[in-house]
């Protein structure tokens, strides 16, 4: 039902697709978000909202090689959680680049950008750092780590840490301040540190980022504790709803307070999608969008954050709705620079992409989407469970040589729609191992048209070779080898135009007319 104050409703997530981890802050009546990006370039993607439900993309945060080292980044390496404030007109943004060097701090004045340079933060260890700007003026560092002498894989701690708010240098001794609720929980993460009414308020997750995925919260006097758990901890979690509900994984929040004193929280969930089966997921099905962004409400009783159950669908912020302007379904490749929507697949250190004469020309280069590196490939998000996209192709191939559409979860499970000198070929990498599900024969030096038609977990190839005329190609491939309920890691499916030289040197190039990506109705 809606409330008569509020007005209006949403729905959940409020940002589809991989978008996990997310973090928010508010200035005046502007709120800002940023979410993990992994091995994807440009990293962490940042959001503007005026009402908490209706987001749009400005830009990325590491949007520059420069601050970003992705070069043969395991799958769901890369950028973990980021957190972002503002302070004395100040954007701040904290992150861990996994595998690599650490901890880290960016700043910028305007959250679009441009961002500064990584400020390494030296001697912090682990993950998922957030900062405090405390009203005395001190800058409290938090982070997760695991634990020296752990009990079991995944036995972490919360530990506090000073910075130097003018050098962001850490200060004086760590303290260990927070370890998970739950006897045997793993991964107590996604810390962030709060001071509301005099209190300090300490957020963590616990449980691991899947079906068991809680939050809790802990309060103290001091901010360097001792804090007490909330006797009524998890304050958010639908691991007790089983496996089977639509929204699972609830966890990893943020809490924001409106300008009206309204509290709300993002956080990651997942939607689960698709009949069980047996690719090696077990019971599970896939999840194919990934971990999402949702919203849901926060009371306070007795002191405590209470958070509400995440709904589909839940009356919205006791703000005025803000919609901005529908994002084209159809790329016509028209700008002066990729837009925001498409990623990279780890740091490009050359620009194997040009936009010109309304198109996106794509080089040919010995690297695969196989292998640990950075092909040439552009793409984005899936964004949702029921989804068409179609691409204009002009290429004529070599002798190993395969431009075309690729689905991609990792480096071992893509399903792959290229043409090669054989012709028009479908092709699924699943486990590392590679099958040639159907092929057809081509005409040559023509325009190729290209086309996927997802249905929950059905993935149908499509292609054209006149405008409009439409030919299935091969059985519609099982779409769950895109889910990290099999393939493993932490993101979720992306779609978009590849092309390769497969270990050969080449000077080809294959040019895309355009790109659509179309949601479907049910």
């Amino acid at each position: 039902m809606i409330d008569e104050v509020d007005g209006w409703e949403y729905r959940n997530p409020v940002i589809s697709g991989f978008h996990p981890d997310p973090s928010v802050c508010r200035v005046g009546e502007d709120y800002y978000l940023v979410t993990s990006s992994f091995e994807w370039f440009p990293g962490v993607p940042v959001f503007h909202s005026r009402d908490l439900v209706n987001w749009r993309q400005l830009g990325h945060v590491l949007d520059r090689p420069s601050q970003l080292d992705l070069d043969g980044m395991r799958p769901s390496g890369g950028v973990y959680a980021a957190t972002i404030r503002h302070h004395d007109g100040v954007f701040y943004v904290v992150t861990t680049l996994v595998d690599g060097r650490g901890n880290f701090i960016v700043t910028a004045d305007d959250p679009a950008g441009p961002w500064s340079e990584p400020r390494w933060l030296p001697g912090t260890r682990g993950m998922d750092p957030s900062l405090l700007f405390d009203d005395d003026g001190r800058l409290w560092f938090t982070g997760t780590r695991e634990k020296e002498a752990a009990r079991y894989p995944g036995d972490t701690e919360v530990y506090l840490l000073e910075l130097d708010p003018a050098t962001l240098e850490p200060r004086g001794e760590e303290r260990v301040v927070w370890e998970a609720v739950q006897r045997g929980a793993v991964w107590c993460e996604g810390p962030h540190l709060y001071k509301i009414g005099g209190r300090y308020y300490l957020l963590t997750s616990e449980g691991g980022t899947s079906y068991d995925h809680a939050v809790v919260v802990a309060r103290a006097d001091h901010v360097t504790g001792p804090y007490e758990p909330n006797p009524r901890n998890p304050i958010l979690t639908h691991r007790h709803l089983g496996i089977g509900h639509p929204i699972a994984c609830t966890g990893h929040a943020d809490l924001v307070e409106t300008q009206n004193g309204e509290w709300w929280t993002v956080l990651l969930a997942t939607r689960p999608y698709g009949t069980p089966g047996d690719l090696g997921a077990g019971n599970l099905r896939g999840d194919n969008l990934g971990r999402e962004t949702f919203l849901t409400r926060v009371s306070w009783e007795d002191g405590w954050p209470v958070a509400a159950q995440v709904e589909p669908v839940a009356a919205g912020p006791a703000l005025p709705e803000h919609r901005w302007p529908a994002v084209p379904a159809c790329d016509h490749f028209d700008a002066d620079r990729l837009s925001p929507v498409w990623n990279h697949l780890r740091t490009p250190r050359t620009s194997y992409w040009s936009l010109g004469d309304s198109r996106l020309r794509l080089r040919l280069r010995p690297e695969t989407l196989a292998q640990r590196v950075n092909p040439s490939l552009v793409a984005r998000r899936q964004q949702h469970t029921d989804f068409a996209v179609h691409a204009a192709l002009d290429f004529t191939p070599a002798a190993g040589e395969c431009a075309g559409l690729a689905l991609v979860q990792n480096d071992d499970h893509h399903v792959l729609l290229v043409r090669t000198v054989r012709g028009l070929e479908l092709v699924r990498r699943k486990a590392g191992g590679d099958d040639l599900l159907a092929s057809v024969r081509v005409p040559g030096q023509r325009r190729l048209y290209l086309g996927v038609e997802a249905r929950g977990q059905a993935y149908q190839a499509r292609f054209a070779v006149a405008a409009g005329e439409w030919t299935d190609l091969g059985d519609p491939v099982d779409g769950r080898i895109l889910s990290s309920a099999v393939a493993g890691g932490f993101t979720g499916a992306y779609v978009g135009m590849y092309a390769s030289s497969n270990g050969r040197p080449s000077s080809n190039v294959a040019a895309f007319d355009w790109f659509e990506y179309l949601p479907l109705g049910p």
